[in-house]
């Protein structure tokens, strides 16, 4: 019970906030419409991209290497359609800078290459695809098309689309823009020490296993499989906590850009939303994973919360 009510609540306030935002429908001026055009041909194209080379190339992947870069490219056409205003300007840079430091991520795990159609497949997909009924090729390329081609896509344009909400504001910036900004990049440093620290006890574990040791046999902390130091002691998934908050606070800027219903709501929240609910899955399913695989994981999910940093992991013997 104590893991599914967080679930069922992060949900229900995902789809609530989704169902107020679009309350008062979609209004676009015009030039609005005619950026969104752009955006939603840049999206289509990609959501073909991804389905016909993931399926020739039987690398499903293929957006996870675009996850990084697209929401770059779609804030700068925002901006330059939008005259760079400031607002607009700000949120571009540093979305830049969180599409860099995931693309440097990603290509350190040898996702991309010259043949672009190759390179590291992510876990998850390798994992999925073994389970039933993945395992048809059938019903396999259905999920490529619905989830992984068609509904990344989505959310990854719906993510960016604040940017558009507030390209034909006038409001000046205010203090809403720079909480909205010093979150986005407070969020973009945490996801950095989050993965730093994670590739520092990955890298030192694999040293250890490629040497021939067994995991059991690992110095501490390496031995039980996980990391458990810095941010992971206490945050199971302090990367997710931080990619999800950098995009709620970008919509933040809807708010300072004064183009919100009751002052919080536009229908451009349903990104973030959207981002959240994915997480939901995608963080039991690696849980899943690594409860097969590492005997103490079940107790660091007791004691450590899937997000907030409040409690820190006690290992067993030092109780």
């Amino acid at each position: 019970m104590r893991k599914i009510i967080p679930i069922v609540l992060s949900i229900i306030l995902a789809v609530s906030c989704i169902v107020l935002g679009f309350i008062k429908g979609i209004v676009l001026d015009e030039l609005q419409r005619k950026t969104l055009n752009v955006l939603l041909i840049i999206c289509v194209a990609s959501m073909a991209y991804c389905f016909i080379v993931g399926e020739i190339s039987r690398n499903n992947s293929q957006m996870d290497k675009l996850w990084s870069v697209l929401p770059i490219a779609y804030v700068w056409v925002v901006a330059i359609m939008g005259g760079f205003k400031w607002r607009l300007i700000i949120i571009a840079v540093i979305v830049t800078l969180w599409g860099a430091r995931l693309t440097y991520n990603f290509a350190k795990k040898g996702a991309y290459s010259i043949r672009f159609w190759s390179g590291e497949e992510d876990y998850r997909w390798i994992y999925l695809r073994s389970q039933k009924p993945f395992d048809n090729k059938l019903v396999w390329g259905i999920f490529d098309l619905g989830f992984i081609s068609f509904f990344q896509n989505v959310v990854v344009l719906g993510i960016t689309l604040p940017a558009v909400a507030v390209m034909s504001s006038n409001a000046p910036l205010g203090v809403i823009d720079i909480i909205a900004g010093v979150l986005m990049f407070f969020a973009l440093l945490y996801e950095v020490i989050a993965d730093r620290q994670q590739n520092n006890f990955q890298t030192k574990k694999y040293e250890y296993l490629n040497k021939g040791m067994k995991l059991e046999d690992l110095p501490e902390p390496y031995n039980r499989g996980f990391n458990i130091t810095g941010l992971w002691s206490r945050s199971r998934h302090p990367n997710y906590i931080g990619e999800q908050m950098i995009w709620i606070a970008l919509y933040l800027f809807v708010i300072g850009a004064k183009v919100a219903h009751f002052g919080v709501f536009n229908w451009t929240i349903f990104g973030s939303m959207l981002l959240v609910l994915i997480f939901v899955g995608s963080s039991r399913m690696a849980e899943g994973i690594s409860v097969a695989k590492y005997k103490e994981y079940p107790e660091y999910q007791r004691q450590v919360f899937r997000y907030l940093p409040i409690k820190k992991y006690k290992p067993t013997e030092e109780k």
